[in-house]
């Protein structure tokens, strides 16, 4: 039988390798929030004659609108995100960029109020909690025929945040690389990431109960390293069939519009079955041997 609990701490270590990075360029640069969720005004134009970011900067500067970004497309058009613009702001924007470069072609104009950008905010950061409490709700009342039924709803938790992270992580690289923003696609990406992962944990969790009353002679960790091995083929090959072949055709071939949210989703739904598999089970065994006592150098009670 394949042993992937043995190995748990190399799986551990690789999680950490691939959070890290996009978790420290985060704290180090912010969280590149869209003006979905901070509001303000986006501009797509396209000249005949191109000019340079800074050029563009100038002009909205001229009209006294500062913290204004340009950042380029592949088409070789403009993308100027800045404070909101109401509609007479955003006419002598357009009146000054055609002023300055002749001809402006609008391709898009998006427009968030600040009061709008905080409620979008708000409303996400509940929604991410509200589905954490429902997970640890549903798992402990499924599971409370076993002992210790809480714990499988915190480890659930627990490996959820960390296919949240995985999410950060990804978009934290990409807004330094590609230019990536946290935009409305954004939330409903890591949404569905969320939904995903919690599914992939109960059906690994729920196999370790069918086995904890047929199996219970054996030792806890064979237990849970038994039933990891018995869900997962079905949870790679469904995955795989299922869902990442599709979203990495949509990240190579559906356009920059979509890439970012089909990378997110790429990512976040591999790290889901990932971490049902390789973190969530093993940090239970962790647990529920009481391994984790020997972390910090202290011995188990003899007890």
């Amino acid at each position: 039988m394949i042993d992937i609990l043995g190995k748990r701490y190399w799986f551990f270590a690789l999680s950490l390798l691939v959070i890290l990075p996009g978790l420290l360029i985060l704290a180090f640069s912010g969280l590149p929030l869209s003006i979905d969720f901070t509001g303000g005004s986006l501009l797509e134009v396209r000249f005949d004659n191109s000019p340079a970011p800074a050029e563009i900067h100038a002009v909205y500067e001229t009209l006294g609108i500062s913290d204004a970004t340009v950042q380029t497309t592949d088409s070789g058009a403009f993308i100027i995100r800045s404070p909101f613009l109401d509609d007479q702001a955003r006419e002598n924007v357009l009146a000054g960029l055609e002023t300055a470069f002749g001809a402006a072609e609008l391709l898009r104009y998006d427009s968030v109020g600040p009061a709008i950008g905080e409620q979008v905010t708000q409303r996400a950061a509940l929604a991410v909690g509200v589905a954490a409490l429902a997970v640890i709700i549903y798992i402990v009342f499924t599971f409370r025929g076993i002992q210790h039924a809480e714990r499988y709803g915190l480890m659930a938790i627990l490996a959820m945040i960390h296919d949240v992270a995985v999410v950060f992580s990804v978009a934290g690289v990409g807004s330094i690389l590609l230019g990536w923003e946290m935009d409305a696609l954004f939330l409903t990406a890591l949404l569905t990431v969320i939904g995903f992962s919690v599914q992939d944990k109960i059906v690994v969790f729920d196999r370790i109960r069918e086995n904890a009353t047929i199996l219970r002679r054996l030792p806890y960790e064979t237990l849970v390293n038994h039933s990891i091995v018995q869900t997962l083929q079905r949870s790679i090959n469904t995955q795989l069939m299922t869902v990442e072949f599709l979203l990495l055709a949509l990240a190579l071939f559906g356009g920059v519009t979509l890439q970012e949210f089909a990378v997110i989703l790429l990512v976040g739904l591999l790290s889901g079955t990932y971490s049902s598999i390789f973190i969530a089970a093993p940090l239970l065994v962790v647990w529920e041997t009481g391994e984790w006592k020997t972390w910090f150098g202290r011995k188990q009670s003899l007890a």
